[in-house]
């Protein structure tokens, strides 16, 4: 009988990478039980995307509300109330003290892209600026945005033009704010006239870079710099949003507001949904037709947003992220008295890492964390790698994960971190 993963390789595309073989059968808040009936803690949650847990009641009772109404229309021909309410909503929530609109898309890459056409036609200006080990998306301006080649632009031709990469601040790899913020001026007076850029976009925690958190003095030196040459800040929050931090949005921890928000991932809960929330006069410089999109803004993912926005308030999701992450965090530190190979553990709320070095070296090692990752796999824990040297190790488990789950992950995280080290 042929397997699944032979299956999988006769019929998909090889771009298509995968970080298990576990075939999901069904799901439960932080749990995944696979094909065969094996049980797995989900300690990646979609890649944050479901920061409610997999199947919360209320999502799923809202999205089977909405699936007995109607499920598309397209807004842009006949259009809903929840779509309005919901962009409401976002426009009351999002940072900044000043009146916003909202767009919807459908992924976060969607989200990004759209956020530097409004950008564009606000200012009137092409040049986009980003950072090295940012991550914006696999769409054309997302890899060129994206500050990491492989895998995301290797053998993909010529990225869109105007697009420049600053070094991003991380102290633990040599980089101070000081360091990041000369060398944003030295792009301004080498390489593009400030005049001519539209938009900064960052990331207030670095995702697939590493989970590395944007110091608050660079952040606010950042506005200073976007507020002096008439630039669009955006903040990418695709994968910091929704409690995820210990905030509702990441950008909250800085007292920063960005002129454009981009948002995804756990928005709608597991639902294909993503928004573009910005300051109303700059949201209105596109003509009418100029945003959009047949599924953007899809009634099933508009009504699973609203469901998520009550769960995250009902059920105190940012303080239990903090909670959370301050639980993984301490332990993590205990381990790190008998594995010298971690030289950092870190993260705002419950979005936290762990990175690795060769103990020999003193260098990356991917080959650590990866062989922590399937370790943990074997006994039963989904984890993810990430950074630019592949050396970290995320966690993401729902912020709804049960407490005694929670304290079984944290058993495999020590006793896979032990048993790596041979």
């Amino acid at each position: 009988m042929t397997s699944l993963t032979d299956r999988k390789n006769a019929a998909i595309s090889r771009g298509v990478g995968m970080t298990t073989q576990v075939y999901a059968d069904r799901a439960e808040n932080a749990e995944i039980w696979d094909k065969e009936g094996n049980r797995y803690i989900d300690f990646a949650a979609g890649i944050a995307v479901v920061n409610t847990g997999h199947r919360h009641p209320k999502v799923i009772a809202a999205v089977k509300a909405q699936l007995d109404r109607f499920t598309h229309t397209c807004h842009q021909v006949v259009p809903y109330e929840n779509y309005v309410h919901l962009a409401e909503r976002l426009n009351a929530i999002v940072p900044g003290d000043f009146a916003k609109k909202t767009i919807f898309v459908t992924t976060g890459a969607e989200a990004v892209e759209n956020a530097v056409k409004i950008a564009r036609a606000a200012t009137g200006r092409q040049a986009v600026v980003a950072f090295g080990g940012g991550f914006h998306g696999r769409t054309f301006m997302g890899m060129a945005l994206t500050g990491k080649v492989v895998p995301y632009k290797v053998g993909f031709g010529a990225m869109p033009a105007d697009v420049f990469h600053a070094p991003f601040p991380i102290e633990l790899h040599g980089v101070t704010v000081e360091q990041s913020l000369s060398a944003l001026k030295k792009l301004f007076a080498a390489d593009v006239d400030p005049a001519r850029v539209a938009a900064i976009i960052i990331e207030p925690v670095q995702g697939e870079g590493g989970f590395y958190p944007v110091p608050t003095a660079f952040m606010k030196a950042l506005r200073e710099v976007c507020d002096q040459h008439g630039i669009l800040l955006i903040a990418d929050e695709v994968q910091t949003g929704f409690a995820r931090t210990g905030k509702l949005f990441a950008m909250e921890h800085h007292g920063v507001a960005p002129d454009l928000t981009t948002m995804a991932k756990s928005l709608a809960g597991g639902f294909p949904l993503a928004a573009v929330t910005g300051r109303a006069e700059i949201m209105d410089a596109p003509g009418p037709g100029g945003l959009g999109g047949t599924y953007g803004g899809n009634p099933l993912g508009i009504a699973a947003a609203h469901a998520v926005l009550d769960v995250i308030a009902e059920e105190n999701l940012c303080e239990r992220a903090n909670q959370l992450g301050n639980r993984l965090k301490q332990r993590l530190a205990a381990i790190r008295e008998k594995a010298p190979e971690i030289v950092d553990i870190r993260g705002p709320g419950f979005m936290n890492a762990v990175e690795f070095n060769d103990v020999r070296t003193n260098l990356p090692s991917a080959e650590f964390a990866n062989k922590v990752r399937l370790l943990a796999l074997e006994k039963g824990l989904i984890l993810l790698t990430c950074g630019v040297h592949g050396n970290v190790i995320r966690f993401l488990a729902p912020i709804t994960i049960q407490d005694e789950v929670f304290a079984e992950a944290l058993d495999t995280i020590e006793a896979s971190i032990l048993e790596a080290r041979g």
